[in-house]
């Protein structure tokens, strides 16, 4: 079977540091300005991606991101990628990227020294996290338009892999295929942004960006063989599509909001093995939403709120991007029928985690 490992910090962690630096870290304010965002482009993107044009465009709102992780004996450091968003200071990168960070730095553009950062947000469930570093006049990348992107686009990704010296590293593929889900140790991820361009470890946090020099997506992962296959050169970026209502979502909880807590629909899933799609229900949670909606063991789950599910990631991911009282519309299949349901999602009980 393969696996999905996320890019950043699995093989990047580079040793216990020699010393530590106690020193008071200084509150920094959080950034309320607002993103850039590409206008909305009715035709493709002509010709051949000029890479050293958008690595020099890009260049200036990539940064590197290392993370004190753990503590004593086990102590050691992450590294990943990030982007600026705004020039007061707000940068976007992976939540695998600082997860149970002490302390996370980052090093601006041909900087020799890095900064203090702090994490002033963080959804674990879309692996996205937003930094603030006390710097004003930073250069922000803009953001492709959310519809811009199609499959056979040419892309570069952009990042610190491997920790390696010096400046980040360039890779450059297409856009393989839209809105993959993958599985990882966090749970699901939808919305995803197949491509070959070569993420390695320490790419995550980066930028996956178009001919225009405009990022469509944020790397997070990568597919790995198994024993029974292989795989090559399938990397995944969380689009923008869905990066920008998450930037909100973590704004917000950086304004002291609460985090963002998904909807309970109420189901176990399984897979299918007939080589269909769709998500089979495999247990119904007694007074759950789907329960009471009329969802049934042995129902396959194949579409919400009119985006088609594939497997049990993409019902996942469906159902954790929506709030407690959000309806859905929830269509299944049914010994040969096509059934459709307008289900309330409800808060998630305590014990089911």
């Amino acid at each position: 079977m393969s696996a999905v490992a996320t890019a950043g910090l699995l093989g990047v962690l580079v040793g216990a540091r020699l010393e530590r630096t106690d020193s008071p870290r200084q509150t920094i304010a959080a950034s309320n300005s607002p993103v850039v965002v590409a206008e909305p482009r009715d035709e493709s993107l002509e010709g051949r991606l000029d890479v050293a044009a958008v690595n020099a465009a890009l260049a200036p709102s990539v940064v590197a991101v290392s993370a004190d992780i753990g503590e004593g004996d086990a102590a050691g450091e992450g590294v990943g990628t990030g982007v600026i968003l705004t020039a007061d200071g707000q940068i976007l990168t992976n939540a695998h990227v600082v997860e149970g960070a002490t302390s996370v730095r980052v090093r601006l553009h041909r900087d020799l020294d890095p900064i203090d950062a702090e994490v002033i947000a963080t959804d674990p469930d879309n692996d996205l996290a937003l930094l603030q570093v006390n710097v004003t006049g930073l250069t922000p990348a803009t953001l492709a338009d959310p519809e811009s992107t199609r499959v056979g686009d040419e892309v570069v990704a952009i990042g610190y892999a491997l920790d390696l010296d010096g400046e980040a590293s360039v890779t450059l593929g297409i856009v393989s295929a839209l809105n993959r889900t993958i599985l990882t140790d966090s749970g699901a991820l939808d919305g995803l942004i197949q491509t070959d361009a070569a993420i390695s470890s320490g790419n995550s946090g980066g930028p996956l960006v178009n001919a225009a020099g405009e990022v469509v997506g944020i790397n997070t992962a990568v597919a790995l063989g198994g024993g029974e296959n292989s795989a090559n050169n399938i990397g995944f970026a969380i689009s923008i599509k869905q990066v920008l209502p998450e930037i909100e979502i973590l704004r917000t909880q950086a304004e002291g909001g609460d985090p963002f807590e998904s909807g309970f629909l109420g189901v176990q899933l399984g897979e299918r093995t007939d080589g269909g799609t769709g998500a089979i229900v495999t247990e119904v949670v007694p007074g759950s939403a789907a329960d009471e909606a009329g969802i049934e063991v042995g129902d396959i789950v194949i579409e919400v709120d009119g985006e088609l599910i594939y497997g049990s990631g993409g019902l996942i991911g469906a159902i954790r991007d929506n709030a407690p009282g959000d309806t859905v519309i929830v269509i299944i299949e049914r010994d040969g029928d096509q059934i459709e349901f307008e289900i309330t999602l409800t808060d998630r009980p305590a014990e089911a985690g």
